[in-house]
Parts: C-alpha cells; structure tokens; sequence
C-alpha cells in the first residue's frame, strides 16, 4: 500500500452558509442552484445582507477528503490559502479530520484573502453559492509536491480548481508525477458552468489520463453538449474506464468497462444540500480503495451523501463508518 489512498487537489475555501428565501436570491441577482464566481466587493455586500451565518471549512475537493479521513481512508489535500484568520481555521479544521496538509501559505502581504463560499440555502435544500477564490486561485506548479503526489494510489482533481492562471499546469504535474509512480486520475467536473468554461481542456485530460469521472447529470450533459443522458453516460463510458454520473433522488449509475449498476438515493430530508456530491465522491472513492464491487461503492456514496445534505455544512457530523455498518456496507 502508499502511503496515501487519495490525495485531493482543489479550491481552499470556507464556506459561510445562511438560510434565505428564494425572494432574496431574485432581489440581489443570485441565481438559484449554481457556483458563481466573484470579487471582494460582491462578497462583502452578500454577506453584509444575507443575516446569521455559519462559517465552516469547505472546498470540494476538501470536503472529499474530510469524507475519506473520516472513513479512516489515508488522505491529503493540496489547495492554497493565506496566513490569515481563515486560512488558519481551514487548516486546522481538515487536519482535526484526519488528513494531511502541507500546502504552502499565502504571505500575510498578499493582495489577496483566502477564499469563501458564500452558500445561500433556500427552503428546499438548495444551494446557490457565490465564491471568492482568493488565493486559491493561484494555486501553482511550485504548490504540487511530486513526491507527495507520487506516493497516493489516487489523485482526485476538483473541476472547479480550472478556473486560475496555474491550475492547469499544476493538474497537468501532479497527474504526471502520480502516473509515474503506477498512481490513478479522478476528477470531479464541479458545476455545469465550469464545464462551459472549460469544456476542451476537461475533454483532453479526461481522454488522456483519467480513469475515474464522476460528475451529475447536469455536468456530464453539459460536457457532451446533449440534452440526452443516456447519449452522455455513452459518450463518457466510451472515453473512460470508470463512470459514475449522479442524477439527485433517483441515485446514481456507475459505468465499468461496459458493466453498468444503478443504487437508488439513500433516503433523508434535505437541510442543505451543499456537499452532496463531494461526500458521494468519497463514499465512492472510499469503496473504490478498500476493494469493494461497483454496487457497494455507489451505495456508500449515497449514505455519504444523504449524511451531509441532512444538515448544514458540506463536512459530515456523523460517524460514516457506523451508517455504513448500520447499511450493512462494511
């Protein structure tokens, strides 16, 4: 065995989650379900109007790990925030949790701050977010430790991390440092919209290094440019060795080398649903590294899920390993 299971590279983010009604989103232009990027001063005028709030470290990527730690998964994450009051909670918190972190402060002096998420959750659960990547956006080639990366069975690539000056020549070392060493490519597509952005470059490293894409129904019809689900999930089966597209309360389908498993939703009322599809990454990627069949592991990432869409915040607060148990999954 390495000695990591997955390492995570991502956006270093805290997210700061307060619940709203729809009427506030249509009042100050948020639109309802999706990421949108933006500055400092949006930030601050969103928080400045939203009410109480929560902050919690988050990131997607982040929280994937915190998922794995937490299933007692050997972990690390790589993403980038300041030597601020932030960056130090962000730190502290994925460290608590279990995994490594050893990525580089940004100096004090930087121009910029470590970034957030602001996450507005509306009535049904649904989450609209609006981020500041801060100096998670500069994220570079000197950020990725080629041994570390060398040394995990998995790397795991959050599609959000595209959107910066370097993310693509860091991505681009840390999967040729991890193939070197006999390691294995996972990326999660993010958000239809940072799809659209960035739709070639998701399309040559999937067909190039990646075996494992795992993305929702939105994000995989959005990466093929069809209307048609069934059309994209054969698309992306014909280009990657292993697919898992999640489609909300009808589960999830997991395509192998041709074989192809749906697991239903595992059932919870929905507080929040930020997190959802991270947490299902690492109940996937949790089954993927301890050996389990295509089912199980699907199934272990819809218990991961329904966890953290259960409350607020994209960490989960239960003990996975004892839902698994209980699921008759371990």
């Amino acid at each position: 065995m390495k000695p990591y299971q997955v390492v995570g590279i991502g956006n270093a983010l805290v997210d700061v989650l307060g619940h709203v009604e729809d009427a506030f989103l249509a009042e100050h232009g948020v639109e309802k379900g999706i990421m949108t990027l933006i500055d400092t001063a949006r930030a601050v005028e969103l928080y400045g109007h939203m009410g109480p709030a929560r902050e919690i470290s988050g990131g997607s990527a982040a929280n994937t790990i915190a998922g794995l730690a937490a299933l007692g998964t050997t972990t690390a994450y790589v993403g980038k925030v300041k030597d601020d009051q932030l960056g130090a909670i962000f730190a502290h918190d994925l460290r608590a949790q279990g995994a490594g972190y050893a990525t580089p402060l940004a100096p004090a002096d930087h121009a910029h701050e470590t970034g957030r998420c602001i996450v507005l959750v509306s009535p049904d659960g649904e989450r609209s977010m609006s981020t500041y990547l801060g100096v998670s956006e500069f994220l570079s080639p000197d950020d990725i430790d080629a041994d570390q990366m060398g040394a995990a069975e998995w790397i795991f690539l959050e599609g959000y991390r595209f959107d910066g000056p370097e993310s693509h020549a860091a991505f681009a070392k840390a999967i040729r440092a991890t193939r070197a060493q006999g390691g294995k490519v996972g990326v999660t597509l993010s958000d239809p919209f940072c799809v659209e952005r960035h739709r070639e470059a998701f399309l040559a490293m999937i067909r190039a290094d990646v075996e494992l894409l795992v993305a929702n129904e939105h994000e995989l019809k959005s990466l093929y440019q069809t209307d048609d689900l069934e059309h994209a999930i054969a698309r992306a089966a014909a280009e990657v060795p292993v697919t898992a597209c999640t489609v909300g309360a009808a589960g999830v389908h997991v395509v192998s080398r041709g074989a192809r498993v749906h697991a239903p939703a595992h059932g919870t009322k929905v507080v929040d649903a930020t997190g959802a599809g991270d947490l299902f990454a690492a109940g996937l990627l949790h089954g993927i590294v301890t050996g389990r069949d295509w089912l199980t592991c699907a199934r272990m990432g819809n218990v991961a899920a329904a966890e953290v869409i259960s409350h607020l915040g994209a960490r989960p607060e239960a003990d996975l390993k004892a839902l698994f148990a209980a699921e008759g999954l371990l």
